[in-house]
């Protein structure tokens, strides 16, 4: 099982960062954000975004519909508590899974999801794309200009929970996945609309490009200093 640094007591410094280098079990992740979610409500761990991997999986949140799990064969399935229908996860994708005591910053849940989404479009900004949020459709869109003037697919989930004010999951950001393996699931219960990987726009980019993004624009939305 995964074990998280404890980066001392909760003390109102800003959030620490860990990475994983191997892929970790969805059961794992779950177990050890719980961990660290309860110890950060009492007070005894500090604030802590997580980056990882995970194996070719799906999750299935709390909204999740039986009918868009369209090849139940195909990978492993996990019940999942956070908010959201079905997803993917796999390698080529960054995982940001946020740690954050929303008592002693704004306890709004909406502004934090708000927040999420500010950052995956200022992270994807620092690789020159525009991602943009449409109204009733969560996460993160890039246009798609030459699949038709109105296409557009996903570049980015989200999917939060929040125990006693301290919030565990997170976000999405495909960098270089299978995009195969989306097809078998409707995924987040949008069917009208592709997905997409910063690869699949045409940028070569690794996921340590990704990581420095996401920590570089961390700071302009959650305040503190910029992770470098």
């Amino acid at each position: 099982m995964e074990s998280l640094p404890i980066f001392g007591r909760h003390d109102g410094s800003p959030a620490g960062w860990a990475v994983s280098t191997a892929p970790v079990a969805y059961p794992d992740a779950v177990r050890a954000m719980e961990a660290r979610a309860a110890a950060i409500a009492r007070g005894e761990a500090g604030e802590l975004v997580w980056l990882l991997e995970h194996p070719p999986l799906y999750t299935a949140g709390v909204s999740a519909k039986g009918g868009d799990l369209i090849d139940p064969g195909r990978l492993p399935v996990f019940e999942s508590g956070r908010g959201g229908q079905y997803t993917y996860h796999g390698p080529g994708q960054r995982v940001a899974y946020v740690m954050l005591d929303l008592k002693r910053r704004k306890p709004d849940v909406r502004a934090f999801v708000e927040d999420l989404e500010r950052w995956l479009i200022a992270a994807l900004a620092e690789f020159n794309v525009t991602g943009e949020l449409r109204e009733g459709r969560v996460g993160v869109w890039v246009r798609r200009p030459e699949k038709g003037l109105t296409a557009e697919d996903k570049i980015a989930a989200i999917g939060v929970r929040i125990r006693k004010w301290v919030t565990f999951h997170g976000v999405s950001l495909n960098i270089d996945p299978d995009l195969d393996h989306f097809t078998g699931i409707v995924p987040c219960g949008i069917s009208q609309f592709g997905v997409t990987s910063l690869a699949d726009l045409g940028l070569t980019a690794t996921m340590a490009d990704a990581d420095i993004a996401l920590k570089r624009t961390f700071g302009q939305v959650f305040g503190g200093e910029d992770a470098r």
